[in-house]
């Protein structure tokens, strides 16, 4: 049996040219007993390629590799990468981590935290005297490098003295062979090194594609990151399309004198006993003494039934809210609600005006905590559409905040919760049509004034045959072969991540440390901190987000407030801060007076 450790793919930032769902489904069709993604510096494509494997039922293993870096005397950590010679962007000393058990996944997620910890966006740089410390529960897989001859000796030394003495039969070299005219010299290194360090050695595809016909694509996509084109990348793109996802047969092919190079990967998976279903995330809940989060919602529902509804509730109301608690209480949301509550009071405190919007509206418990405005009793409003058994989904409320004072609820969330538990939500910026078409014209060495009129081309809602003749009607010839072929791997291009951004407001709250179930990085926009995953992958892992949103009207409104007091108010017309006269009246308060 065989199974790919070295998984790589797209979102290693164009250093892989297949989406981790491509990689998953060709592993499965080629029989691979499991399949390990190790992509650059992150877990960004881990939870996508662990949603397909589970639905085909292929094991996954979890992992990232590492760029690695020294201390110089007299200066920081991290502050030198370590190169095999030539660009150390282009070829770094890098390490694997396979996460085996659960302690391996976190100690996984704090050294890729930790190596992005005070960096610029997008880089990352792992210390050797930080490996040691975290090697519990993981495995570790050093690659071999693509010309041995080019290797630091130095600094390899010590690396493999760590692997040897922190991980022992943990640790092993992996070789591989892409009939580039180096494969000898690459096995001959992995042996002497196995032998002289007492490591075991395992043979890899080293994949950057799931097949061998994206080699194209994986050029296209070096050439973006170097700022080149394809006519003068000479040899920095190789000479063949061996880099790609091969079967246990071809395995044993290429490694015919070494069998058990290819078999041990294989004992490694099955050695793997952590999986992203076994995540312990629990989100953050400070209760008074003896109180449980379910009681404590509940003892807050009836005192804001006393507040919103002083002249008492029809027994229709209050067989809804028991049966809202009861529901919440079975799925064991009672904490969400609670924590959402304590953001809308942060505002309230601060005089920000708030509301809670979408399918929360429908909920008589998010209206009578003060979490949403409107009374769902008045309106008929059904609240399975907001909360339901049989959507195995977690909740997910919106709360608008007045626009120009949103910083300020979201630096004190960070502020109430410690930046260990709360980070925000990243959301992927993909190439599409325009963007993807304007880079591969700049890649084949086209003119800017040639890519912008190609990439205008583009609509959202094109036909192949519309998008021909409006390319016609912009001078380029249809038939000409390189126009073809730009049009083609823009294609392919598309839906491949650009780069990570920050969502628009999505929180992700903890009762334990983030960095024990993710890792997390700095954003570019200073005092933010940002998980790997975006919407989607938080709700697969089945953690809860909360939307901290900014509002204009908001805004608006509580300007116009501001100024209708301070020329003497008018009766019944609500304070700037939220509250109104008389207390159930208004529908900005976004809490009970």
């Amino acid at each position: 049996m065989f199974a790919e450790l070295l998984g790589r793919s797209c979102f290693s930032f164009l250093r892989g040219a297949s989406h981790p769902e491509e990689l998953v489904e060709r592993a499965h069709q080629l029989g691979h007993a499991a399949f390990g993604l190790c992509d650059l510096d992150g877990l960004y494509g881990v939870v996508r390629g662990w949603t397909r494997a589970r639905d085909l039922g292929l094991p996954f293993l979890v992992g990232a590799e590492l760029t690695l870096g020294w201390t110089e005397e007299g200066a920081a950590p991290r502050a030198k990468p370590l190169g095999f010679g030539g660009s150390p962007d282009d070829a770094p000393l890098t390490l694997a981590l396979l996460a085996q058990t659960s302690a391996g996944y976190q100690n996984l997620c704090r050294l890729l935290t930790q190596s992005h910890a005070g960096r610029p966006k997008g880089e990352s740089l792992c210390a050797l005297e930080w490996l040691a410390p975290r090697a519990e529960g993981l495995i570790a897989v050093l690659p071999a490098p693509e010309e041995p001859s080019a290797v630091p000796e130095g600094a390899l030394e010590e690396l493999l003295g760590i692997l040897r003495e922190a991980w022992g039969e943990r640790a092993v070299l992996a070789a591989h062979c892409h009939l580039d005219g180096r494969d000898g010299r690459r096995i001959r290194w992995v042996e002497r090194t196995a032998a002289r360090f007492g490591l075991g050695v395992v043979a890899s595809s080293r994949p950057r594609y799931h097949v061998a016909t994206r080699k194209p694509l994986a050029d296209v996509l070096h050439c973006i990151r170097r700022g080149i084109t394809l006519d003068t990348a000479g040899r920095e793109l190789g000479g063949n399309h061996e880099a790609y996802l091969r079967s246990e047969e071809q395995m044993l092919r290429l490694f015919a004198e070494r069998p058990h190079w290819v078999g041990r990967t294989a004992e490694i998976a099955q050695s793997v006993r952590f999986d992203l279903s076994q995540l312990e995330y629990h989100f953050p809940c400070e209760l008074p003494p003896g109180r449980t989060p379910d009681e404590r919602l509940a003892e807050l529902t009836w005192e804001g039934v006393r507040q919103r509804y002083p002249e008492g509730i029809s027994a229709e109301l209050r067989a809804q809210l028991e049966k809202e608690l009861r529901l919440i209480a079975k799925l064991g949301v009672a904490a969400y609600f609670l924590s959402i509550r304590e953001v809308v009071e942060i505002a309230r405190r601060r005089r920000i005006l708030c509301q809670g919007r979408g399918s929360a509206a429908n909920s008589a418990v998010c209206y009578v905590i003060g979490i949403t405005a409107v009374d769902p009793a008045r309106s008929s409003l059904l609240f399975e559409r907001f909360l339901s058994e049989e959507r195995a989904e977690p909740p997910d409320i919106d709360v608008d905040f007045e626009h120009e004072r949103r910083e300020e609820v979201i630096q004190e969330i960070y502020e109430r919760y410690g930046r260990d538990r709360a980070a925000m939500v990243s959301e992927v910026i993909c190439y599409r049509g325009k963007s993807a078409l304007r880079e591969v014209a700049k890649v084949f060495g086209l003119s800017q004034e040639q890519a912008d009129r190609l990439s205008g081309s583009v609509t959202h809602f094109d036909t192949a045959e519309a998008h021909e003749e409006r390319l016609t009607d912009r001078g380029f010839d249809i038939d000409d072969p390189r126009l073809r072929q730009v049009v083609a791997l823009a294609g392919q291009l598309q839906g491949f991540p650009r780069h990570l951004s920050i969502h628009v407001g999505g929180f992700v709250l903890s009762s334990q440390p983030l960095h024990e179930v993710a890792p997390v990085e700095p954003a570019r926009m200073e005092g933010r901190t940002v998980l790997p995953w975006d919407k989607d992958d938080i709700d697969a892992l089945g953690f809860f987000k909360m939307d901290v949103l900014g509002l204009g009207m908001l805004t608006a409104i509580r300007k116009a407030l501001a100024s209708i007091h301070a020329d003497g108010g008018l009766r019944g017309v609500p304070e700037p801060n939220g509250a109104a006269s008389p207390p159930s009246a208004s529908p900005l308060s976004a809490s009970p007076p």
